[in-house]
């Protein structure tokens, strides 16, 4: 048995609950991973309060990185001792997972297995947004919401290295620090200034060819406001509530632009859209191109201290669970880091 965390009921975060429970032995085709480190997402929350309904009890978690204890059978490419990353699959708030091999990529020498779990899913979605969702081009201007966050930074990042100009959002002094650090040509604090003002005054008036928004409820209206004409609101995420029903008309009324609700899931159909993907991040991370922040650590006993700090916007970076070994409990929680 190993420890996990698990949700018998939708809710808070105080619905997290450390529990020991059972592994089965890989099946056909899948990995059994000692989990090395786990990522916390924001679909995590919405797995969580039943926004995204699954069959309970389950343990969240989308994401990971970690050693190969056991292959099952018809496995190629992996044996036990190899170091994987993985994306899209649930139950990574554990001491050991089960993955999928096809949903595993091999971890490239030189990237430890903390910057691993912390690339995958949240560097996947930056890859998927500025490379197929609106495909960034130079000299495009975009803008990106809560730049400071563990995709925001990526963005940013992604953005930039394909001739983007970047305006971005953030709540704080220290996050718009991190967000010029990330390469963002300009930075609005939206506790202070109206974005889409500052938007229509960065850009005189022309507004910018795609919005790319995590937040949802709160900036949805605003950012419909900030688009050039044809241009695009892709909404990725509902970090703030979801968006309520939208009036077609109202695309017509902005300037015949664009609306699109994405998900990681559909960029990566096959193994080779995954792998494709996958290579491009892990190139970019090994080459200095891509910088992942971790903002904090967490054992698995303190899951909902992870999840009450991400809601309530007290993070910046990328947050990681850290099991420990399987049969070891986890440690007292260790506090949030703020190394790069």
């Amino acid at each position: 048995m190993v420890d996990a965390v698990v949700v018998r009921a939708t809710g808070g975060p105080e619905v997290l609950e450390l529990a020991r429970i059972d592994v089965p032995e890989p099946g056909t085709g899948e990995l059994l991973v000692d989990v090395a480190a786990a990522g916390v997402n924001y679909i995590d929350t919405y797995h969580r309060r039943g926004l995204y309904p699954k069959d309970l009890p389950f343990t969240p978690g989308n994401e990971g990185a970690g050693v190969v204890a056991a292959v099952g059978p018809e496995v190629t490419g992996f044996a036990a001792g190899d170091r994987v990353a993985w994306a899209e699959v649930a139950g990574s708030y554990a001491q050991r997972a089960i993955v999928p091999a096809h949903s595993a990529f091999a971890v490239p020498d030189g990237v430890s297995d903390e910057i691993a779990a912390a690339s995958m899913l949240q560097g996947l979605t930056a890859h998927y947004l500025v490379t197929s969702t609106y495909p960034v081009k130079p000299g495009d201007t975009v803008l990106i919401h809560a730049a400071a966050g563990g995709v925001g930074l990526l963005l940013v990042q992604t953005a930039k290295s394909r001739g983007g100009k970047v305006i971005a959002t953030v709540s704080t002094a220290e996050k718009e620090e991190l967000a010029r650090g990330a390469g963002a040509d300009e930075v609005v604090r939206y506790t202070e200034n109206d974005f889409a003002e500052e938007v229509e005054r960065i850009t005189g008036g022309v507004g910018v060819a795609a919005v790319y928004d995590g937040v949802g409820k709160d900036t949805f209206d605003r950012s419909l406001a900030c688009l050039a004409r044809r241009g695009m609101l892709v909404l990725f995420g509902a970090s703030s509530g979801p968006v309520p029903p939208v009036d077609p008309q109202r695309l017509n009324a902005a300037g015949s632009v664009f609306l699109t609700r994405p998900t990681l899931g559909h960029h990566l159909a096959t193994p080779e859209e995954f792998r494709w993907r996958c290579e491009e991040l892990f190139s970019a991370i090994t080459g200095g191109r891509l910088d992942v922040r971790i903002g904090g650590r967490y054992p698995l006993a303190d899951a909902r201290k992870a999840h009450e700090d991400l809601e309530g916007r007290r993070t910046t970076g990328k947050l990681l669970l850290i099991p420990g070994p399987a049969g070891r409990p986890g440690a007292r929680r260790r506090s949030p880091s703020r190394r790069r």
